[in-house]
């Protein structure tokens, strides 16, 4: 089963798991930063709020918004249906 990042990494034609930072996922997607960012803070919030959803494997909460953000930028995702108005293309 692929994570959400490998997903995205194989779609963009990365090694299945390089990491990117925000501004990277932000250029590569087309999406505005801001919106990026702002999905990732909620990310970072739901790990400090709600423990209890967390999986043992993640170990702090950047790893669980990074999972958010990837999750986001991908249209088939559920997280993307909740995020979608964070979204917003850059302009040309």
């Amino acid at each position: 089963m692929a994570t959400y990042k490998q997903k995205f990494n194989k779609k963009y034609g990365f090694k299945l798991n390089e990491p990117h930072n925000l501004k990277e996922i932000s250029d590569i997607t087309g999406y505005e930063y801001k919106g990026i960012k702002t999905i990732f803070e909620k990310g970072e919030g739901a790990y400090n709020t709600n423990p209890e959803s967390v999986r043992k494997n993640v170990k702090n909460p950047q790893q669980w918004a990074y999972a958010r953000v990837y999750s986001s930028v991908n249209p088939k995702s559920k997280s993307h249906k909740i995020d979608k108005k964070h979204l917003k293309k850059k302009k040309k």
